[in-house]
């Protein structure tokens, strides 16, 4: 990774965890991140069990086994010029909150989603 580091997608409570996230989610990432053109902030990526039931995570969150990240994201041009990386490198499930855009790679899931939280 270019842009980013292991630790800054570990579960709070499990220091190290970040080493779980999924090759090619992070790869799509880092390729964002050099289209993007700035820095971005991981607001969640690798959870715990225990890590996603306190923040109200579902039961079958693509951050339990590394295949999602919560990327922050707080005014709206930042917020379509992410969505814009996002989807040329490849991410094709993407939920867009107030604070942060979430991209994922879970292939057990539905492809060519955006939603709201």
């Amino acid at each position: 990774m270019t842009y980013f580091t292991f630790s800054e997608f570990d579960s709070p409570d499990q220091p190290g965890s970040g080493k779980n996230m999924d090759a090619t989610l992070l790869q799509m990432l880092d390729l964002a991140r050099e289209l993007y053109g700035k820095s971005m902030i991981v607001n969640s990526g690798f959870r715990t069990e225990d890590h996603n039931i306190k923040v109200g995570g579902t039961a079958k969150s693509s951050h339990l086994n590394g295949l999602a990240a919560d990327i922050r994201c707080l005014n709206s041009s930042d917020r379509f010029a992410m969505l814009e990386a996002f989807k040329q490198v490849g991410f094709n499930r993407l939920g867009i909150a107030a604070t942060f855009i979430h991209v994922d790679t879970d292939t057990t899931k539905p492809p060519n989603l955006i939603w709201t939280y």
